[in-house]
């Protein structure tokens, strides 16, 4: 038993040693109410040097009752009232672009009070970071609003969807933070900002601990999730009593009671 726990924290701290910025369970972590951090990326990317952040919260569960709800990784409010919703993607198929679209649409909806006035929406900024130019214009970063098809004027409606392309390298201050989000090393970044953050989750007795319990956590929910699927498939066979089907998987009688009326365990 000792042996396989000490097999697994060396697989962990070897895995730790390779995380960069863009991998998104690091980057939350790292971001975690780090308002400077998330400062610094939002002036870059919006080229917006006189933003200030006021709040950061990171993995933000937005409620859908009726229809599919949504993790955010970053939501960060600034001190205008602007949201930001910033999403690390390393998969070109989880930037797609109807995705934006709903993470914006739930972003207003979790706004908006119940008889609120509708002009009282804040700006909201959806921002994807993605490892590979999944636009594919070679350009560092795509800004998407509506705007009159007739004139090409803007809406106006205060939502904006940006692309940044993290496979993007120049000079430039956007070439040099993507080139941060790659590193694993931070002695090889450009920001301080972002290279003390690292340096913290990866080199201080701290730091590595929480990074432990993270991949530790990531771990058991894998575990739960697949014991989840196998209750499922036992429910839908119907051949088993709930009781043993707790027993088998290992999951509460109350958490397969669940999954028989299709909640969450």
């Amino acid at each position: 038993m000792a042996e396989t726990i000490n097999r697994k924290h060396q697989e962990d701290l070897q895995r730790l040693r390779g995380f960069r910025l863009l991998d998104d369970d690091f980057f939350t972590k790292c971001f975690e109410g780090n308002t400077e951090c998330i400062e610094l990326i939002l002036s870059i990317v919006l080229d917006k040097t006189d933003l200030k952040v006021i709040d950061a919260r990171t993995q933000v569960f937005l409620a859908n009752l009726l229809n599919r709800s949504v993790r955010l990784d970053v939501l960060a409010t600034d001190s205008a009232g602007r949201k930001y919703n910033i999403e690390i993607q390393r998969a070109d198929k989880g930037a797609g672009r109807k995705r934006a679209r709903y993470n914006s649409s739930m972003m207003d909806a979790n706004l908006l009070k119940k008889s609120e006035d509708f002009e009282t929406l804040p700006e909201t900024f959806i921002i994807f970071i993605t490892e590979n130019d999944v636009i594919g214009r070679e350009k560092p970063i795509y800004r998407i609003e509506r705007c009159f098809l007739e004139t090409g004027e803007k809406f106006g409606d205060g939502s904006h969807i940006v692309y940044v392309n993290g496979a993007y390298r120049d000079e430039t201050p956007i070439g040099k933070l993507m080139h941060d989000f790659s590193c694993i090393n931070p002695s090889d970044m450009y920001y301080d900002v972002l290279a003390n953050r690292v340096r913290f989750f990866k080199e201080t007795k701290e730091g590595i601990a929480v990074m432990c319990k993270v991949m530790e956590d990531m771990r058991n929910q894998t575990l739960k999730e697949g014991m989840i699927n196998v209750a499922k498939r036992m429910l839908a066979d119907g051949t088993l009593t709930l009781e043993k089907i707790a027993e088998y998987v290992g999951l509460s009688l109350d958490e397969v009671k669940r999954l028989e009326t299709n909640q969450p365990a």
